[in-house]
């Protein structure tokens, strides 16, 4: 019996991990997989934009603070949509042109209150500047993007096989969580799609004045927390530094 299971932990390898996938690769024009994915991408972020700016305007429509579902619904409606098209897409995920026609079909649907109330465009706030909304962007998108890559690590993924079923929950979470740190002082970006759709079919200059911070923001947030998966957590750095001092030719 301690035979066999010795010969059975021997027989294990360390996960390895894969070469790294080209940038851009011109075969993907080729295959159907690439088209599924956009349209994918696009059915997704047309209804999570839908679903949330729609949220929105009806929170702001609200003249009693009692009534309707106010911030704490507002986060749910984004961290829930993030949870739902996750679980749906995950496996196969033109998230600018979704994000567009989704806003654009709620402005087709509620047109006046859509004008009026902002149109859920992403400004900094009355009483913030604009180097706290650009921290407010890095600090909500690195969140993110480190549940992202930790929820999704095919290294975990291999040795726990509960955890791809359980990686739209703590992203859902993490979506909910900053948008309630957040929503006070930028309306939340995070996602420059986002940002842009709603402030293409707004069009108002506050929007454009502002919309930098929603591009700049999550790029530095991500870019940070993809430094800190997998240089720090994931130690990419200690590994390159021994592989360094054991090449002899160094």
């Amino acid at each position: 019996m301690s035979k066999e299971v010795t010969e059975e932990g021997q027989s294990r390898k360390d996960y390895v991990d894969p070469p790294p996938a080209p940038l851009v690769d011109i075969n993907e024009l080729k295959l159907w997989s690439f088209y599924r994915a956009l349209i994918a991408e696009f059915i997704a972020t047309l209804l999570f934009l839908y679903v949330t700016i729609a949220t929105v305007i009806g929170h702001k429509k609200q003249h009693d603070a009692c009534n309707g579902v106010g911030l704490l619904g507002i986060a749910w409606s984004f961290g829930g949509m993030i949870f739902i098209l996750v679980y749906c897409t995950a496996g196969i995920s033109a998230q600018c042109l979704g994000a567009i026609c989704g806003v654009g079909l709620v402005k087709a649907f509620m047109n006046h209150e859509y004008t009026t109330l902002g149109g859920g465009a992403n400004t900094v706030a009355t009483g913030y500047n604009k180097g706290t909304a650009l921290g407010a962007e890095i600090i909500g998108t690195f969140v993110l993007v480190y549940t992202v890559f930790s929820a999704t690590d095919p290294k975990r993924n291999a040795r726990d096989s509960h955890v791809p079923v359980l990686a739209p929950l703590p992203i859902g979470f993490a979506v909910f969580m900053v948008h309630l740190a957040t929503i006070p002082i930028t309306g939340t970006g995070i996602n420059p799609a986002r940002s842009f759709g709603a402030a293409v079919i707004y069009n108002n200059g506050k929007a454009w004045d502002d919309h930098w911070i929603f591009w700049v923001g999550p790029f530095v947030g991500a870019v940070a927390a993809a430094a800190y998966h997998q240089y720090i957590l994931r130690a990419a750095a200690i590994k390159a530094l021994g592989s360094f001092r054991s090449n002899p030719t160094n």
